[in-house]
């Protein structure tokens, strides 16, 4: 992917252009190209105002972007023109993302656990898929759901992304340490990487580059291996917080960890999948909690193409991580919608099998269950599938069958000698005629 360098502005001309007023037109033209953070590709094209060259309208943005420019990584020359449209979306997430787990909560609390079950699922399968894996959604939905073992290399990266998204919410209040980022790196990649002494260490040298998937040319070199120790420490102190003289938002600190990891490359593969998930541990960390719920690999993944620009538009234009900060904004918000928009389809859904209540002495579990199988006559589920489906133990997902059992409304099959499976029972009809009656 070949990105257009912006043109060269003279220092002498961008220090004029920053100690002088733009007329109201000019500026009314940077807000709305910085409220977006476009770059030069795009710029370019916009209608200047009489007098005005592309190139000039450009100095002016850049000046614009300097006046509020931050330092984020020195050692790199990381920098973030922080826009007003930036801290607005930060604000309206601090009010979502970190709100009341209780009444007020958006997501029902008959329904959490299996709202999170779905979205720890989607957040696995799209970050694997972005990174080569290629099972689809349904099969890798139905190996997680009924804990299959991988059977091949895409499987396995899925199945580790999985188990690596539980493993960081389990551990999300500890600092992060050397120790703990090899081991989210080592249950990432197991059983995935072409030396599998590489999982769970940090590259020793310079062998690896950063390829265009498809013309296969370089579009990333990383920094030397012999950076990588006091990156770690830098990244380990930024993560945790540990440096009170510059404040920067959660939300963006997130971002920054997300693309300097896939910046510096530490590892021989699996470093973008490691970048999100540690983006993912920083916002739990923050008490971001409805971030568990969200897929955001998922808006990447279908945004991928943009998700690569703003890595090369921020080396392109100075380390300028705006590019990259004001993306993954945009993707939040969008996996913020996404979600809204789920939780109104599933109350759509229990509202219908809520009509199944009123025919027999069944609970909200088992009426989804009815309707799951007056939905499909040909479902088959397991004990398993619905531990997953509802997010129960064994003992009450055995209970909700039984009951449907007795009633005839559920049948019994054996899988195997050991194993069995549930269908369609012969009172399902006539009880489905009951409420179509």
């Amino acid at each position: 992917m070949e990105i257009e360098r912006p043109p060269h502005i003279d220092k002498k001309e961008l220090l004029s252009v920053m100690l002088r007023s733009e007329s109201i037109q000019i500026g009314n033209m940077i807000d709305k190209i910085n409220e977006t953070f476009e770059y030069w590709d795009s710029v370019k094209y916009k209608k200047c105002p009489s007098g005005c060259t592309p190139q000039q309208l450009w100095t002016y943005v850049k000046a614009a972007r300097l006046r509020s420019s931050i330092t984020i990584w020195d050692k790199y020359g990381v920098s973030l023109s922080l826009t007003n449209s930036m801290q607005k979306i930060c604000h309206q997430f601090d009010m979502y993302l970190s709100g009341s787990k209780g009444n007020n909560s958006p997501i029902d609390a008959n329904n959490k656990e299996q709202y999170l079950v779905s979205s720890l699922m989607e957040e696995a399968i799209f970050s694997s898929q972005m990174e080569g894996a290629t099972t689809t959604r349904k099969v890798a939905k139905e190996m997680l759901r009924k804990k299959m073992t991988p059977r091949d290399k895409s499987q396995q990266m899925i199945h580790n992304n999985y188990q690596t998204i539980q493993y960081i919410v389990e551990h999300k209040d500890e600092p992060l340490t050397e120790e703990l980022l090899l081991q989210v790196h080592r249950l990432m990649t197991d059983n995935t990487m072409d030396n599998p002494e590489d999982a769970g260490h940090f590259r020793g040298n310079d062998d690896v580059v950063v390829e265009n998937g498809i013309t296969h040319e370089t579009v990333h070199t990383p920094p030397s291996y012999k950076e990588i120790p006091q990156f770690i420490t830098d990244l380990c102190v930024f993560f945790n917080d540990e440096n009170p003289r510059q404040f920067i938002h959660p939300i963006i600190r997130g971002i920054v960890i997300h693309f300097m990891i896939s910046f510096v490359h530490p590892f021989a593969d699996g470093n973008g999948r490691t970048a999100r998930a540690m983006f993912f541990w920083y916002m739990l960390r923050q008490e971001y909690w409805l971030t568990e719920y969200l897929s955001i690999s998922r808006v990447i993944a279908k945004s991928k193409k943009s998700y690569e620009k703003a890595f090369l538009y921020t080396e392109a234009d100075g380390m300028d991580i705006g590019y990259f900060v004001a993306y993954n904004l945009k993707v939040l918000e969008q996996s913020f919608q996404q979600l809204q928009d789920y939780i109104t389809r599933k109350h759509e859904e229990m509202k219908a099998a809520s009509l199944f209540l009123r025919l027999g002495n069944f609970n909200e579990r088992q009426a989804q269950i009815i309707k799951l199988f007056a939905d499909d006559p040909n479902a088959l589920v397991t004990i398993k599938d619905l531990e997953i489906r509802f997010g129960v133990s064994p003992t009450t997902a055995k209970t909700d069958i039984i009951g449907l059992l007795e009633k005839e409304l559920v049948a019994e099959i054996p899988l195997n000698k050991v194993k069995r499976a549930y269908v369609k029972g012969s009172k399902l009809v006539e009880l489905v005629d009951k409420l179509t009656s």
